[in-house]
């Protein structure tokens, strides 16, 4: 994680009683992780906005599969933009609904614009786009582990 500095935050206490119970029922164990976590957090929401940023992300879809060509559309578009999906997950809810989970990466614009043609297909009945900037995470905490490389 690299050299630690501490510092000191006032907060209320109310806000801090709702923030450890919040905290407790995430299964922090104390309050610099959540903390730390917030920040990463806030981090990534902001770099993913710059439309040139490397991100990752997912594409979340529900659908009714029986909806006229709508599984063919919805494969198209992927097709269209090879480049941007690295994968598809399909999972069958029921008799008609279907989810679909896309993984895409690229730069923040182009993955952005894929995720509005997808969850604005006519027929998706709901759709969501996650994404996370790998660069901002890249100094992530090791949670004390230590890898080593083998020597054989």
């Amino acid at each position: 994680m690299g050299n630690l500095s501490r510092i000191g935050v006032s907060i209320d206490s109310e806000l801090l009683g709702r923030f450890d119970r919040f905290i407790a029922d995430r299964g922090y164990e104390n309050r610099s992780e959540a903390f730390r976590d917030l920040i990463r957090d806030q981090l990534v929401g902001s770099a993913v906005v710059a439309p040139n940023a490397y991100v990752v992300g997912t594409v979340t879809l529900i659908y009714d599969h029986s909806t006229r060509l709508l599984p063919e559309k919805l494969m198209d578009i992927q097709h269209d933009h090879h480049e941007v999906v690295i994968s598809t997950l399909h999972a069958h809810l029921d008799h008609d609904n279907c989810l679909e989970v896309i993984v895409l990466r690229g730069r923040s614009r182009a993955v952005r614009e894929l995720a509005d043609r997808l969850i604005s297909t006519k027929g998706v009945q709901h759709g969501r786009l996650v994404m996370s900037a790998p660069e901002v995470l890249s100094h992530r905490r090791n949670h004390g582990h230590h890898h080593h490389k083998h020597q054989h």
